[in-house]
């Protein structure tokens, strides 16, 4: 049984796992980068000087979790790590495997280092780990007996272990943009990865932007196109739908097509028509729209359409702002349409939005007046300010618009904000401006 655990001499994984570059894989594995300077992407982590390319570049790795969306680059950089260390490099998914698996990984681990030789422990779904199974990788990491790197697609915060976390780094892996993904398409051509099949430009620009930055779905997907057109033939916008098993939605985000739908959904939602306002949204998604324009129209629409009739309705777009920045696409699109259906059947006032306009057309028009003495603030401010808090209700019957400008009003709220209409009378007449 030692015999078996501890023989690996013949076995040994290469540096980076350095599969050789078997002419026969896939095409996603055939692509994958084997350098810092071939990998694309991710240059948040990356660029010159961060603490990660240091470590590739002095060959001195540290252990982190990697998290992002599939087809990011995990493995891919996990590799390169180990080979800049010119590390073993030992693949498990835990998904597949247990304790008993990572206790031997940890064995040929202290042996290598017995023999001066590192080991990069690269885990694929780190999540799926539990507590106990976790915990048998803590002894091996702290006492650098090997390196970790832990991929995973869930928030590491909560599903990886505190004690791991704090022995790791944890590194945000960005989804690929469509330049991106169509960098790497173009260099699977220009390889000649795909034999002397032609690609036409249009169905590399569809996989790009329909792979959701997975940049393994776009390579995966143009193998198979270029394998059903067969040898010298071509593979057109046609077979990269086939492919990718998708539509192509004709839409063009730099032109009037952009600015067309997008005035589309939000007359729709202000319309209140809340099917209308999902399918201008998918048409969006489906043509590859940023979705971080798409969520700053919806926080505007919020305020200038919404406004106070439902003030809760900017607290869900900033959250799904904030969601969309978090988890990108293809999961945020859920957040996008759960605002969108929020914002459709929301109750709509503009008051807000028409006072501001009324306000700042009157400044336009008259200039700035100056406020009252006492409104000011250091040496040129005047006794006499009434402070509201001393008075009953907490509202004081001083005037603090600029003089001569007390009866001049610009808030107008109308039945939809029936709750501010009731306070801002209310307090009018408190304050003697009303009868």
């Amino acid at each position: 049984m030692s015999d078996q655990l501890f023989d690996f001499s013949d076995q040994d994984p290469q540096p980076g796992g350095a599969p050789g570059l078997d002419p026969d894989a896939p095409l996603p594995a055939r692509m994958r980068p084997q350098t810092l300077d071939e990998l694309v992407g991710q240059e948040h982590v990356l660029g010159e000087g961060s603490s990660l390319r240091v470590a590739i570049e002095r060959g001195r790795p540290f252990s982190m979790i990697l998290h992002g969306p599939p087809g990011t680059g995990k493995t891919t950089l996990a590799r390169i790590v180990a080979t800049g260390a010119e590390a073993a490099f030992e693949e498990l998914s835990a998904v597949q495997v247990g304790k008993a698996e990572v206790t031997q990984v940890i064995a040929r681990a202290r042996e290598r280092k017995r023999g001066g030789r590192p080991t990069v422990l690269f885990l694929d779904e780190i999540h799926r780990f539990n507590k106990a199974q976790q915990d048998a990788l803590l002894p091996a990491v702290e006492e650098g007996t090997l390196t970790l790197i832990g991929a995973t697609t869930e928030n590491p915060y909560f599903s990886v272990n505190g004690a791991l976390l704090s022995r790791s780094q944890v590194l945000e892996l960005r989804a690929l943009t469509a330049e991106h993904v169509e960098r790497l398409l173009r260099r699977a051509i220009e390889r000649g990865e795909l034999g002397d099949v032609t690609i036409d430009d249009e169905a590399v620009e569809f996989l790009s932007t329909r792979s959701g930055g997975d940049a393994r779905s776009a390579l995966g997907a143009l193998e198979l196109a270029a394998e059903t057109a067969g040898p010298g033939g071509s593979v057109a916008l046609a077979g990269a739908e086939s492919a990718l098993q998708q539509k192509a939605v004709r839409y063009d985000r730099a032109g009037d097509q952009h600015y067309d739908l997008i005035s589309s959904w939000i007359k729709s939602t202000r319309a209140s028509d809340v099917d209308a306002s999902l399918y201008y949204l998918a048409v969006m998604l489906e043509g590859g729209e940023d979705a971080r324009f798409i969520v700053r129209r919806m926080v505007i629409l919020a305020s200038e359409d919404i406004g106070n009739a439902d003030p809760r309705a900017l607290q869900v777009a900033t959250s799904t702002a904030a969601a969309i920045e978090l988890v990108g696409l293809p999961e945020g699109a859920h957040a996008l349409a759960q605002c969108a259906v929020y914002l459709a059947l929301a109750p709509k006032s503009n008051a807000s939005y028409k006072a501001l306009g009324a306000a700042r057309a009157y400044v336009r028009e008259h200039g700035a007046a100056a406020p009252p003495g006492y409104l000011r603030s250091g040496p040129l401010a005047d006794e006499g300010y009434d402070y509201p808090h001393d008075r009953p209700n907490h509202v004081s019957s001083q005037s603090v618009m600029p003089p001569g400008l007390e009866d001049v009003r610009f808030y107008a709220p109308d039945g939809q904000e029936a709750p501010f209409a009731d306070r801002h009378a209310a307090l009018r007449k408190l304050r003697g401006l009303d009868g």
